[in-house]
């Protein structure tokens, strides 16, 4: 089966996210509240997907869907199944906003990325008066590419961390010595690690080189403060949950929407 609202075809705008899983997701209150908020006549639903084949069925089955959010461990393998990409969602190489126009019996589907730009806004107070920096990035998925991105934008240089670290250009976690550490000053967890449920997880670093002079950042944001942000603030150094950014993206994604 696919996933459905339970009314269909009500006339009611509505939006929703794809992934899985989708329990730590606040993006259905955080658009339920604002369309209350500022009287918005329309819905947001959460589409679990078992596999990214069920999506063309989510889109025939939906006919009032207008816009979809994209999380793990969609936002790359969405990218065949889309009418058309905007220049920047097809830099980055990944897509965590939708937007379906639909006219008389077609739907055209057009991929987008506001990832990167809600990121480079978290990024920037960090930034003012502390180049130059290198960062860590945690986690070579969908959001991680957006977060290179936007790196790359602020000109401050990366080296990727994965499980296995096979590509060229990236460690894995076994790699990561103290000297790297040291001297990486940004550490930026884009993977899933230590998401609700998983909570007591966390990335294998060497968090006793981790001091004041470094920035710990974590695309999570439920819950508020992870493992890997609580082992960074237990060693003197600045930290970031997901929210703001999860904030600015969901903004974007509105105005996409709405444009």
């Amino acid at each position: 089966m696919f996933p459905s609202t339970n009314d269909n075809d009500t006339g009611m705008r509505t939006f929703g996210l794809i992934g899985n899983p989708l329990g730590h997701s606040l993006s259905k209150d955080y658009f339920t509240n604002k369309f209350v908020r500022e009287n918005i006549d329309s819905r947001y639903a959460l589409f679990p997907l078992d596999s990214v084949e069920a999506f063309p069925a989510l889109i025939e089955n939906n006919k009032d869907l207008t816009g979809l959010n994209v999380t793990i461990p969609y936002k790359i393998s969405i990218l065949p199944y889309l009418d058309e990409v905007d220049t920047n969602a097809k830099v980055i190489g990944a897509v965590n906003t939708i937007n379906i126009e639909r006219k008389r019996n077609t739907v055209k589907l057009i991929g987008h990325n506001t990832d990167a730009a809600g990121f480079e806004a978290c990024m920037k107070p960090f930034l003012s008066d502390r180049r130059p920096m290198k960062a860590l990035i945690l986690g070579t998925g969908g959001a991680s590419k957006a977060v290179q991105y936007a790196l790359r934008r602020l000109g401050v240089g990366f080296t990727m961390v994965s499980r296995s670290g096979m590509k060229t250009g990236q460690l894995s976690y076994a790699m990561v010595t103290s000297s790297i550490i040291k001297t990486h000053l940004i550490i930026i967890n884009s993977s899933p690690v230590g998401m609700y449920p998983d909570v007591d997880s966390k990335p294998d670093l060497l968090y006793q080189y981790i001091n004041p002079n470094h920035i710990l950042i974590d695309l999570i944001y439920n819950p508020e403060e992870t493992k890997f942000l609580a082992m960074g603030k237990m060693a003197g150094a600045q930290t970031l949950n997901g929210m703001t950014m999860f904030e600015r993206q969901a903004e974007a994604s509105w105005k996409i929407w709405n444009s």
